[in-house]
């Protein structure tokens, strides 16, 4: 390998080849790139940035470099939602089973937290008994029992980023967005959803910390998603205070209970609903947004929703009957400290990144991986920004496991708000952007595959090369060209090698077809022949969409069912083999 070549290219700002990009992380994975070489070529995409082709290699490279992992056809649509981070951020302990009360399959992996942002698996885990360490099989089982399973991350799911992250957390070169993109991409890749719906906050107590930046690593990672094969929608919410009044990790995990009870935060709530309707769409169960938050009402309403989160905890083997009684169930501070506030007024801001901090120093967080945590501490504010009060009246509580320790904190929490004499105003809205895929983007790497394919024909015969691309619900991408024979009929055509090479590289059993795209040098775009089509049909479905083109840029965009409608098919003779 060049390795040396390659990090002077990319510190001149050159391009890196895909297969550029997979030779260097299969390289460093397996320990023949030391991290001298791996930091200096980080450093120079810290300054010089990567592209689109380059950020999609580097996310699948780190994606395939372990595990993957795969669900049984008949779970159906298979929806994931991810958080950047924030304070007080309990989103998926509420969404999940709120969303499975009404269909949509939850298969989530999580992880621990780290500083002043809290870890789901570390909430989930104050419920007495809840165990969120599952093997695939009890995973995948859960699932099509309840419809919904959430665990801790694989010790093999994307083995590179986590390589790589380590790398970047000692090397100065964490706060590079193609870095952050690729890698919370590449273990989304890896967890195998269908569609993905990205919750990126902005804000005081984020990592992003002004709206620009987290428009761009909101469309850097819609768009790697999309070009691997998956739905993905982001959408951008406010971290300018906690989420909700919670912070900590049993306490946060009651404001979930309380928010499937229908007297959660309004905020909190708000969020919930957001991202879930994103979700439902995905999945493809409402055909509008007002439609599916109806329905997200009325699972609230119903008690499904609550009823949903006591099944999937019984099911990891916590006490179910903590969504009825909480208060007594789950593991409580030996010591509250209310602070009350020390002057009338209205409060403008509370500053959310000094709240987490200060929670983390009570114990409900970590400062390194090996600190253990005490579920029991943190932080419940009783007003959020907005609000008007009279000097004296209480403000926040202090859940600590000692007096000593809550007095430590008590100026500092003090400090967390910022006063006004301004009548309040109706809060802004939590949700403050939407990030989808744009349609151009969706196509433009399959089809530079395809073309790319061409230069490998072997066509002594025509002199027409064609190339063919296939995007895979995994995320790959394979590719295929024509090959000639003398015995004119033994041709194999582009678009049937790719499908070929899918078979007897991969297998139906393991991925499918989510896209082809095709490519040759003519007048207009290329049209498949009939024994290519025919070929699609057996291995697609038919709204699977099928880019065209040539070498000038005409583009035709159809679907396999397009281009051979009445088609013959397996389920025409499974009915000739009844009639039988």
């Amino acid at each position: 390998m060049r390795v040396v070549e390659w990090i002077e290219r990319k510190r001149r700002g050159g391009h890196l080849s895909g297969e550029e990009i997979t030779q260097l992380i299969r390289g460093y994975v397996a320990g023949d790139i030391p991290d001298y070489q791996m930091s200096a070529l980080l450093m120079a995409i810290v300054f010089q940035g990567m592209d689109e082709q380059e950020i999609t290699s580097l996310t699948l490279a780190m994606a395939d470099s372990g595990d993957r992992l795969t669900y049984p056809k008949n779970l159906g649509f298979l929806v994931d939602k991810h958080s950047t981070g924030g304070v007080g951020d309990k989103t998926s302990i509420a969404l999940m089973p709120w969303l499975a009360a009404m269909g949509v399959p939850i298969a989530k992996m999580s992880g621990r937290g780290l500083g002043h942002t809290g870890g789901t698996i570390d909430k989930l885990e104050s419920i007495p008994g809840f165990r969120t360490e599952l093997n695939q099989a009890e995973f995948v089982q859960q699932v099509e029992a309840i419809g919904i399973a959430l665990a801790g991350q694989s010790g093999n799911l994307a083995p590179a980023d986590k390589m790589l992250y380590a790398l970047r957390d000692v090397t100065g070169t964490v706060a590079s967005l193609p870095l952050i993109a690729s890698s919370i991409m590449s273990k989304k890749l890896a967890s195998g959803a269908d569609g993905i719906v990205l919750d990126v906050k902005v804000g005081e107590g984020a990592f992003m910390q002004n709206e620009a930046d987290a428009q761009v690593l909101a469309r850097q990672m819609v768009q790697i998603g999309t070009q691997s094969g998956k739905k993905v929608v982001a959408l951008l919410s406010r971290m300018d205070e906690p989420l909700g009044y919670a912070v900590g990790n049993a306490l946060e995990v009651k404001e979930a209970i309380d928010t499937l009870r229908g007297c959660g935060p309004d905020d909190f709530t708000e969020l919930c609903y957001a991202l879930g309707i994103e979700m439902m769409l995905l999945a493809g169960l409402t055909k509008s947004p007002s439609e599916a938050r109806h329905k997200m009402k009325e699972a609230i309403e119903n008690g499904q929703a609550l009823e949903k989160m006591r099944q999937w905890i019984d099911a990891q083997g916590g006490i179910g009957d903590v969504v009825i009684e909480p208060e007594k169930i789950l593991p409580r501070a030996p010591f509250v400290l209310t602070v009350h506030a020390p002057q009338s007024g209205t409060i403008e801001k509370i500053h959310a990144l000094a709240a987490g901090e200060i929670a983390m120093r009570l114990g409900a967080g970590r400062a390194t991986k090996t600190d253990k945590i005490d579920v029991r501490t943190g932080l419940v504010f009783l007003h959020k920004v907005g609000a008007e009060l009279q000097a004296d009246q209480p403000l926040v509580e202090i859940h600590a496991r000692s007096e000593q320790e809550a007095l430590a904190v008590q100026n500092d929490v003090l400090h967390l708000f910022e006063w006004g004499n301004h009548t309040s105003k109706i809060p802004p809205s939590i949700v403050i952007g939407r990030v989808v895929a744009e349609v151009e983007d969706v196509d433009t790497q399959l089809l530079a595959t395809a073309q790319q394919a061409m230069k490998q024909a072997y066509v002594p015969y025509s002199r027409f090369p064609v190339g063919a691309a296939l995007r895979l619900a995994s995320g790959r991408i394979i590719s295929g060209c024509n090959v000639e024979n003398a015995s004119y009929g033994l041709t194999n055509c582009a678009e049937r090698s790719a499908i070929f090479r899918f078979v007897s590289e991969i297998g139906v059993e393991h991925d499918r077809i989510v896209a082809i795209a095709v490519a040759g040098d003519t007048e207009e775009a290329i049209a498949p022949c009939g024994a290519c089509r025919q070929v699609m049909v057996e291995f697609c479905s038919p709204d699977t969409p099928v880019y065209l083109s040539n070498l000038q840029g005409k583009r035709v965009q159809t679907s396999v069912g397009e281009l051979l409608p009445g088609s013959f098919g397996s389920s025409q003779l499974r009915s000739h083999s009844r009639d039988c």
